[in-house]
């Protein structure tokens, strides 16, 4: 009777150590496959965010390209329309549009249509603005007038003529401009017959017209 009792609370306990064990392989096995899902959740998220986060610059360039050749579109027409009467080549003009409006969106381009920087003395059609100048071999900030324009063609119109009638102390300050046979030669000549104070003048205009490539608004115009 003794070894039956013995026997039957050995089987007794052996079904309550298999019992734990079971339960313990089940936490664990519950505790894996959540862990599992945390971690497959976290991943699945994470490369979701980055997939929208790629969509989002994705569209946002393309949002940005269309607004710079919108911006390009508007300013070509005129300026091939005056490039037989002022001899600036279509691709420059767009260019120091592009480089000194930032595409149109500066405060004087965006509220008075004013491309170039162009400055201006009466103060019926000149507004004071803040602006900044490359002079004694550092950037300054400084204070001046600057024309109002009724549009972007007004504006590239009085930018084209600057260069045929000179400056008031000198009428052939950009002759070297207007002697220019292609882009290279006349976006170097602005920066030579003193145009623009910023010494990367040239360079910036030339990369600006090869990098959205300008010149074929110059073929059109010039048949070369």
């Amino acid at each position: 009777m003794l070894l039956l009792a013995k026997n039957k609370r050995r089987r007794v306990r052996n079904h309550q150590n298999h019992g734990i064990s079971a339960v313990l392989a089940y936490t664990v096995l519950t505790l894996l496959v959540a862990c599992g899902l945390v971690v497959g959740g976290a991943m699945w998220y994470s490369q979701h965010q980055q997939a929208e986060y790629a969509a989002r610059i994705e569209a946002e360039k393309v949002a940005d390209e269309k607004r710079k050749q919108a911006f390009i579109a508007k300013v070509a027409p005129t300026a091939q329309s005056l490039y037989k009467t002022y001899h600036i080549f279509p691709s420059i003009t767009i260019a120091q549009a592009i480089l000194e409006s930032n595409w149109g969106e500066s405060s004087l381009s965006a509220d008075y249509n004013n491309l170039f920087g162009v400055k201006g003395s009466d103060p019926n059609n000149t507004k004071e603005m803040t602006t900044q100048e490359y002079v004694n071999g550092e950037w300054q900030t400084i204070k001046a007038r600057f024309r109002v324009y009724a549009s972007y063609a007004q504006s590239i119109t009085d930018h084209a003529a600057l260069f045929t009638r000179g400056t008031t102390w000198n009428a052939k300050q950009y002759e070297h401009v207007l002697a220019a046979k292609d882009y290279k030669t006349q976006a170097q000549a602005l920066q030579s017959d003193g145009y623009a104070t910023d010494p990367d003048y040239a360079s910036k205009i030339i990369q600006i017209i090869e990098k959205y490539g300008l010149t074929k608004y110059d073929s059109v115009t010039t048949g070369s």
